[in-house]
């Protein structure tokens, strides 16, 4: 018996068609929570609308998206206008939002934002306690699923800049009921390993519900009590958690956050060739500086040896002596011709050449007499050939000269 078969594509385009044609599917409004908001690189917005119960996939093609104001983020309540349809290459039921309007926060947002600013408060994201990440760690401790793609892509970096490194895996429940705990739980152990340096928590991208476990309380002060920094790699770039405030550092995703904590071997390697290289020419400077001053004490201590000096010394006392012996001849010259001139002059003035001329000297018990007043009795005279005793016979004051 031959069964007539549709194939799937012909189900998905009639599906479609009873979807595109019901009036009631039409020009429709729906109101919801945004959640697992993704901007694609073609400007097509592609998000869920949920509420308590339900959730439907919704998809913003980027003619409608750029009339609007503002961006939707998770945890936004939005008033859509559209249509319902079918995405028949992977029979998705979806929204095809035209239009939309912000209608307030989502319960979940709200809470983050309570908590966000309460810890606030606390000083625990304050950007004076964050740490500087080790330059090059003996081991990095990584708190993530043990099966995600998150740790593959950690592993797989990690490899990359600097093979053998050392990778320390905490296993992590990263969602759902009693994930937070086991996730504060896995940075205590972590933390607690000697030589792991910096610890890496994260997962991979999702909805607000999907990542809410990293906006936990107890994960949020796990990660500020940390005696290691911390990384923090939750969901994609546009993704934010209470854990990335936390953290000393967020990377957008877990690969950049292997970036941050790994660094490049080869790299480091030409740094420090590069150090080697300064050092040795800035040692050849320095070398090379003190020979020349080295050679500069060197003369001066040769100008200024004890030898020199006393050979200088001994060369000017040489020259003051023959200064000196010349000084003393002239002054022995001079004064045997002063000496010579003064007995010529003694002698041309004295009695012996008084004598010479005819005079006589008479002295009175050897004293000169040259008074009438100062004649004894008895005298001697003094004569240029001899003596004579003689007695004075009378005496007579007058003026010799008188004629």
């Amino acid at each position: 018996m031959q069964v007539s078969a549709l194939s799937v594509q012909e189900l998905n385009e009639y599906v479609r068609k009873l979807l595109a044609g019901d009036p009631m599917l039409r020009g429709i409004a729906v109101r919801g929570e945004v959640s697992n908001f993704k901007q694609h690189v073609s400007g097509h917005w592609y998000f869920s609308l949920k509420d308590d119960k339900s959730r439907i996939a919704c998809v913003m093609f980027r003619q409608h998206n750029q009339l609007l104001r503002f961006v939707p983020r998770d945890g936004m309540r939005l008033v859509l206008m559209g249509s319902v349809g079918l995405y028949t290459a992977s029979g998705s039921y979806q929204f095809y939002a035209e239009g939309a309007m912000q209608e307030g926060v989502g319960d979940l947002y709200q809470r983050f934002l309570a908590l966000r600013d309460s810890l606030a408060r606390e000083g625990l994201f304050d950007a004076a306690r964050k740490r500087p990440l080790p330059l090059l760690p003996r081991a990095v401790g990584i708190v993530t699923s043990g099966t995600g793609a998150v740790l593959h892509d950690i592993r797989t970096v990690a490899a990359r800049r600097f093979p053998g490194i050392r990778l320390v895996l905490r296993p992590t429940q990263v969602q759902g009921e009693g994930a937070a705990s086991d996730i504060a739980a896995g940075i205590v152990e972590v933390g607690a390993i000697d030589d792991v340096d910096v610890i890496i928590v994260g997962r991979g991208g999702g909805s607000i519900e999907d990542l809410w476990a990293f906006n936990e309380e107890m994960v949020v002060r796990a990660i500020v009590a940390s005696a290691k920094p911390v990384i923090s790699a939750v969901g994609h770039e546009t993704d934010i958690t209470l854990a990335d405030f936390a953290a000393d550092m967020r990377a957008p995703t877990p690969s950049a956050a292997a970036e941050l904590a790994v660094p490049d071997r080869l790299e480091l390697l030409r740094q420090v060739q590069g150090l080697e290289s300064g050092l040795r020419v800035a040692g050849e400077r320095a070398l090379s500086s003190l020979t020349v001053h080295l050679s500069e004490i060197e003369k001066r201590l040769e100008a200024k040896r004890p030898e020199a000096a006393l050979a200088l010394l001994a060369s000017r006392v040489t020259l003051c002596k023959q200064r000196l012996s010349a000084r003393i001849d002239r002054a022995l010259e001079q004064s045997a011709a002063a000496t010579s001139q003064l007995s010529g002059r003694l002698k041309a003035v004295g009695p012996l050449a008084t004598l010479q001329r005819g005079y006589a000297i008479v002295l009175a018990e050897s004293t000169p007499v040259t008074t009438i007043d100062a004649v004894a009795p008895k005298m001697t005279v003094v004569f240029r050939d001899g003596k004579a005793e003689v007695a004075t016979l009378g005496t007579k004051k007058e003026d010799p000269f008188e004629s």
